[in-house]
């Protein structure tokens, strides 16, 4: 029963540009992310672009190169994180970022099957920050019907496996240690 409700629960839209942030936090590893994060800084949703998650040598002016657009207007508000692996790592990454800058609130990017999770891991890795949730949806993940999809059944599922993991471990590590200030 929790996956039937997980999987007909996933976010498909975003908030309303309207509800500005301070930053924009996009976490790499899926298709469109990337796009919706510059545009939405383009479309003035925040002043600052964060991309957790960038594999090492990879500039500013690369990403935007590749992105086909015109580094000298993007490159001053746009900051690259390179060593998150995982959607954990995405959430401290992003919590030192956002420490060290003073950012008091996020617009996260990422695919709507992996928001559930990545607000899981994001609210305990920065629990005074508010979070706008931005789902993406790509073309090839099927959320309307994904029951018909073995693909996006199969990616939802496995999505559902590491919320519930997720879930787990941060309760475990509330039991035993108590609730944990990290920002």
């Amino acid at each position: 029963m929790g996956f039937v409700v997980f999987a007909s629960t996933i976010p498909e839209t975003p908030a309303p540009l309207s509800e500005k942030t301070d930053a924009i936090v996009v976490l790499t590893g899926g298709t469109l992310r990337l796009e919706a994060g510059i545009g939405l800084l383009e479309a003035k949703a925040a002043d600052r672009l964060f991309v957790s998650g960038v594999h090492r040598g990879v500039d500013v002016a690369e990403l935007l190169r590749i992105q086909k657009r015109a580094p000298d207007r993007l490159q001053c508000c746009i900051t690259l994180g390179h060593d998150a692996v995982d959607t954990d790592g995405n959430a401290q990454e992003t919590a030192a970022w956002v420490k060290e800058t003073g950012i008091g609130s996020i617009r996260l990017v990422t695919a709507g099957y992996h928001m559930p999770r990545s607000l899981l891991e994001f609210r305990a890795a920065m629990p005074g920050i508010r979070i706008v949730p931005h789902p993406v949806s790509p073309d090839h993940v099927k959320h309307e019907s994904w029951y018909r999809y073995p693909g996006t059944a199969a990616l939802i599922a496995g999505e559902y496996t590491k919320f519930i993991l997720v879930w787990i471990r941060q309760t475990l590590r509330e039991l035993v240690l108590g609730p944990e200030e990290r920002l």
